[in-house]
């Protein structure tokens, strides 16, 4: 399959590379021997060789795409448990989205740009995702797909580090941005579409009848057939009240904006959890794929209590996402960050355990976090970032927030350990930054996940944090912490991290771009 498909995309790919860009010194990756898997390259490209870094990686990204549509048209046989069915319904959707992100890194035409990287960081998140919901059973067939998505990273990434070194290539800018300065989903009447939103909506849902809509589920379906085929900014208005639903926001409904009456006043609620058969993934409440999403004032919420355990109230995979002034309500698993670039601004996050998690590149700046009372048995750890690949661009900023014990904790506050996270997977990267961290904090601050496991490969930072559980001075010794200075701190803000000054402006939100 992979040769015919070359024919017909790589090739003429390989031909506009190599107009675009120069001959790369042969230090770059060019070949399956540079690559992080060599032997998966080879199995997959056994006769290719390029002299050029562009080349190599197109071939590489390409064989990636082979293996996730094989792993598409792969029919399962026998019988599955419901859990095994429930993963395996993940695995599809999250694959049809790597195909799909595979093919934007392919046609980019700003090759190695913070958007390509980004979409194959979220190809790898999403193949992490697929089996780590079968982790307790053997049931899924093994692939290749996990180190040929790591392959095809690392050869992007080399690509952009020496594109920045060429002249002419030191300032490019993401893919969806145009001339004018921000991301084509953000159009000029975003500023005052924020500033005066529920007079602008598109559709609004009212529990006592005063809107179109008595659900929001009817709402979404109503505005999928409004739009059609449009990506303009489509605005729904929900009222004041508690709305029981599971909402997912399909990948093709962009630029969708939900504005509620404020934090506590239009509530968005569900229980689904782990313990009666969801995965973890499809547990939320609230789900958003579609990119351009924005959100205002609304409450996210997850019912299921400590006792169900994973059960998520908020999941995005929505690039260049704003929410601002929410709040996210659950135990464990609260907030999941799961792919991509996102921004939260003046938001409420409670949770116990792993309560922000994820492998989006997310920015959380001047928001609340407060820790709930867990279970008698339980630690908190309030993030559980799930960086898999030293080459994923991911990775979780607090920065300018607040971290304090909730109401129901305080009271019995010394009867629970609380630390400021711990490494879900091998290279979990996470910073809190000017940050207000109560006396609730550890003083040895992180905790391990299990053992030595990741200790040396994670990154977990701190810069000029403020409060009692701000002391560094016992914090753990782990290779893998650091107290940052501010020039390795710079590099985690939302001018840096999620280039927020290229799309977050023209929305009119209030932001810190440096520290």
């Amino acid at each position: 399959m992979l040769s015919a498909i070359m024919e017909k995309t790589i090739l003429p790919l390989l031909l506009l590379s190599l107009l675009l860009f120069p001959a790369l010194s042969l230090c770059d990756i060019t070949s399956c021997s540079q690559t992080p898997y060599p032997e998966a390259c080879n199995s997959f490209l056994p006769t290719v060789s390029q002299d050029t870094v562009s080349g190599f990686r197109n071939v590489a990204i390409m064989a990636a795409m082979d293996q996730a549509q094989a792993t598409l048209s792969w029919c399962p046989r026998g019988s599955m448990s419901s859990r095994a069915q429930a993963a395996w319904a993940d695995c599809l959707e999250l694959t049809e989205d790597t195909v799909s992100k595979l093919n934007k890194t392919l046609v980019s035409s700003n090759l190695a740009s913070s958007d390509t990287l980004t979409w194959l960081s979220a190809a790898i998140t999403n193949d992490d995702t697929c089996r780590t919901g079968f982790s307790e059973t053997p049931w899924l067939k093994s692939t290749d797909l996990s180190k040929l998505l790591s392959n095809s990273l690392a050869v992007e990434k080399s690509f952009a580090a020496r594109l920045d070194g060429l002249s002419g290539h030191t300032n490019r800018k993401l893919l969806s941005v145009q001339s004018r300065g921000f991301p084509e989903w953000v159009v000029a009447g975003d500023r005052r579409l924020l500033q005066a939103s529920t007079g602008k909506a598109n559709l609004v849902v009212a529990k006592d009848g005063s809107g179109g809509f008595a659900t929001i589920s009817a709402a979404i379906t109503a505005s999928e057939k409004q739009r059609k085929t449009s990506t303009s900014r489509f605005v729904i208005y929900v009222k004041e009240g508690t709305y029981k639903e599971n909402i997912e926001i399909k990948k093709s409904m962009k630029n969708l904006m939900f504005v509620g009456d404020g934090i506590d006043k239009t509530i968005i609620t569900g229980s689904r959890n782990v313990q009666d058969g969801s995965t973890t993934f499809r547990s939320a409440t609230f789900a958003v794929a579609a990119d351009g999403f924005i959100a205002k004032d609304l409450t996210f919420e997850n019912t299921a209590g400590p006792q169900k355990h994973q059960a998520v109230a908020f999941r995005s995979g929505s690039d260049l996402s704003v929410l601002y002034r929410c709040s996210f309500k659950g135990y464990q698993d609260t907030l999941y960050t799961y792919s991509q670039r996102q921004f939260y601004r003046e938001c409420d996050i409670y949770g116990t355990v792993d309560f922000i998690f994820g492998n989006a590149a997310a920015v959380l700046q001047n928001c609340n976090i407060y820790v709930r009372k867990p279970m008698s048995s339980q630690k908190n750890t309030i993030t559980a970032q799930g960086r898999t690949d030293p080459n994923q661009n991911t990775g979780l900023s607090i920065h300018d927030s607040k971290v304090s014990a909730s109401s129901d904790l305080k009271a019995v506050q010394n009867s629970f350990k609380t630390y400021l996270g711990r490494p879900w997977k091998e290279y979990s990267r996470t910073v809190f930054m000017k940050t207000a961290l109560d006396n609730l904090i550890d003083p040895s601050g992180w905790l391990q996940w299990s053992g030595n496991f990741a200790l040396r490969t994670l990154y977990y930072g701190e810069y000029m944090n403020s409060g009692a559980g701000a002391v560094t001075k016992s914090r753990v010794k782990w290779s893998g912490f650091h107290v940052m200075s501010a020039s390795e701190a710079a590099k985690f803000t939302v001018g840096s991290f999620i280039s927020g000054g290229s799309w977050i402006p023209n929305t009119g939100l209030p932001y810190t771009s440096g520290l």
